[in-house]
């Protein structure tokens, strides 16, 4: 125990003096937005078909320029994600060039078209890991969700291909209405019947055209705590979390940076048509890489969003809960169009889920939330009701 908490003490003060020296040691690099699912809560999927979308993609030639820039300014991780990974054609030369550059590589696929020949490939040159998403754990539910007849059988025989040449495979899911009900035998799958690492995530946003659909399938604050709480294992991370990082970002000396997280700070993302932003879900200002390097992209165009202050306070601002809850500036500008303004549905979350794992919370200004707020009352009730009813 000792050992751990000294890793995890050394792990949070490189990575607090790494954002000091403003190194892009990771980076998101979406190779297309075109998928060959179409998932009720994806907030950046096209048609796969879409031949503007496609005639509009960086090009291998360019890809191999942009590797180039991102490891000689320092990048080690890198994901490669979507859309859909496979839909393009020359996806295993990006990803070969990558690999060959030293780069640890994450993919993110729906795993549907994965062949023998693609497996083949990355056993050759294993990524660091595969993360497969599920939608289910029926054909039913699966499809429901991806709207794709055949996606479920489809992605069964992908991570049936990826586990028999022993590559290094992850599931995970999004929780979200349609499937809530079948995220346990999901869990059964992976862990039990796979052997394999299983997590499931509930936070959905809009579409980064700012389309409100998906949000229509999120769960509700109770549901997302109630999943909280009926998963040991998430229970425990999510107070090993906060003990670690509840109240570590607050700095209450002067105006604060907008981007408290490592978005533009360590991090970097490249959407298919090389624009340059500080994270994927961002869909404000940007660098075109076709136009200069990465370099000047992020010394230049990425400082100026990395040093942007606050212009108010709100009740996010000194908010021990923020790492927990998810608020950031593009969920502020996807949902309310205003980086700084606060997201209600991560607020109430957050709040019932340290309600209920009896987590503190600091005061953090007029919130409706906190003790003596229009909503405390009806918030410890709600959190009481699912401690009763889950906390074995």
């Amino acid at each position: 125990m000792a050992n751990e908490q000294a890793y995890a003490d050394w792990s949070l003060d490189f990575h607090r003096r790494l954002r000091k020296k403003r190194i892009p040691i990771s980076g998101a690099m979406e190779v297309t937005h075109r998928c060959n699912n179409r998932c009720l809560h994806c907030y950046n999927n096209l048609a796969a078909g879409n031949r503007k979308a496609a005639n509009a993609e960086l090009t291998l030639v360019e890809y191999r320029r942009i590797l180039d820039d991102i490891t000689n300014a320092g990048c080690l991780w890198l994901l490669f994600t979507g859309g859909e990974i496979f839909l393009r054609h020359d996806f295993l030369d990006i990803y070969t060039y990558a690999r060959k550059k030293g780069l640890l590589i994450t993919l993110f696929t729906n795993g549907t078209l994965i062949t023998t020949e693609i497996a083949e490939e990355l056993k050759r040159l294993p990524p660091f890991s595969i993360e497969v998403t599920i939608y289910g754990h029926t054909r039913e539910t699966w499809e429901s969700v991806t709207k794709m007849p055949g996606s479920y059988q489809r992605c069964i025989n992908g991570i049936d291909l990826l586990m028999d040449r022993g590559l290094p495979l992850k599931l995970k899911t999004m929780a979200i209405g349609p499937n809530k009900h079948e995220i346990g035998k999901m869990q059964q799958f992976a862990e039990k019947r796979l052997g394999l690492e299983f997590k499931f995530d509930t936070m959905i946003n809009p579409r980064v055209d700012r389309s409100r659909h998906p949000i229509d399938f999120r769960l509700t604050p109770a549901e997302v705590v109630q999943l909280d709480l009926t998963y040991k294992e998430r229970t425990d991370e999510l107070k090993q979390f906060a003990a670690r990082f509840n109240n570590a970002h607050i700095d209450t000396k002067g105006p604060q940076s907008i981007y408290s997280c490592g978005a533009g700070n360590q991090s970097f993302a490249i959407d298919p048509y090389g624009r340059l932003r500080v994270c994927v879900l961002s869909s404000g200002n940007w660098y075109d890489l076709r136009q200069g390097s990465f370099s000047e992209g992020w010394e230049a165009h990425l400082a100026g969003e990395r040093q942007k202050k606050a212009s108010q306070t709100t009740k996010c601002s000194n908010c021990g809960l923020k790492s927990m809850c998810g608020m950031c500036p593009a969920n502020g500008e996807l949902e309310c169009s205003n980086q700084e303004t606060p997201v209600d549905y991560l607020c109430r979350t957050a709040h019932l889920r340290a309600y209920a794992l009896d987590l503190s919370i600091a005061p953090h200004g007029e919130c409706e939330y906190c003790p003596g707020g229009s909503r405390y009352e009806e918030m410890v009730e709600t959190a009481k009701r699912l401690k009763e009813r889950f906390i074995r």
